[in-house]
C-alpha cells in the first residue's frame, strides 16, 4: 500500500492563505527568470499552492486524531514491529522532500494499538516542514504517550533530496535515525532483537 492512500480519507482543507502562497509562487516564478503567464506555467501557482497544503497536513492533526480510540486492552507482552513504512516529508532547511521506510516497534504493557495507526500516526509527523532527527522522535514519544509501553524503537532510513539534487549531489546516499525509549534503550538485547528483526534476520 502506498503512503499517499494511508491519507485517502484525511480531509485536506485548503487554507486561508492559498491565494497568499499562490502570489508568493508567481513572485518566484518572475524572480527565477520565467514567464507566469505561459501555457504551462499558468495554473502552477494554484497546483503549488494545492501541493504544499497537502504536504503540510500534519500540522492541523494531532495524534488523538488518529488513534481514534484503537487503543486496545491485551496481555500481549512481546515486541509488536511494523517495518518497511514507506513515508514523505518536505526538509525545513530547503523545503525539498525527503522519503525512505520506517520501522516502528513497542513493547505493550496491557495495552496495543491498532497496526494501521502507526503508519498513519507517522504521516502526522511527516506531513510537514521536518528535519530526520526530529521526525524519529515525534513518533517514538507519540507511541510513548498513546500506550505507556515498556519500550518504543524507531528507526528512520531515508534519502533526502537536498544531498542528492544539491550540494554535494549524492544520489546514493542514506541517512539513518533512531530513537530508543525504554526498555529497548535499557536492555542491548532487546535492541539487537528489534535490529535483526529490522533487517530480516530471524523470525518477527
Amino acid at each position: 500500500m502506498s503512503s499517499l492512500s494511508l491519507v485517502d480519507d484525511l480531509d485536506v482543507r485548503m487554507p486561508p492563505s492559498q491565494h497568499t502562497m499562490e502570489g508568493a509562487v508567481t513572485t518566484l516564478l518572475h524572480a527565477i527568470g520565467e514567464d507566469p503567464d505561459r501555457e504551462g506555467l499558468q495554473k502552477t501557482p494554484e497546483r503549488v499552492a494545492k501541493a504544499l497544503a497537502f504536504l503540510t497536513s500534519g500540522a492541523d492533526r494531532s495524534m488523538a486524531d488518529v488513534l481514534n480510540g484503537a487503543v486496545f486492552t491485551e496481555e500481549y507482552d512481546q515486541m509488536v514491529l511494523v517495518k518497511d513504512i514507506e513515508f514523505y516529508s518536505l526538509c525545513e532547511h530547503h523545503m525539498l522532500p525527503f522519503f525512505g521506510k520506517a520501522h516502528i516497534a513497542y513493547l505493550p504493557a496491557g495495552r496495543v494499538v491498532g497496526l494501521s495507526k502507526l503508519p498513519r500516526l507517522l504521516e502526522v509527523y511527516a506531513r510537514r516542514l521536518q528535519v530526520q532527527e526530529r521526525l524519529t522522535q515525534q513518533v517514538a514519544w507519540a507511541i510513548q504517550d498513546a500506550l505507556r509501553p515498556r519500550g518504543v524503537a524507531v528507526m528512520l532510513e531515508a534519502a533526502h533530496f537536498c544531498m542528492m539534487m544539491r550540494g554535494v549531489e549524492k544520489q546514493n546516499s542514506r541517512t539513518v535515525t533512531s530513537a530508543l525509549l525504554g526498555e529497548f534503550r535499557d536492555s542491548p538485547a532487546l535492541r539487537n532483537e528489534f535490529l535483526s528483526a529490522v533487517r530480516g534476520q530471524g523470525v518477527v
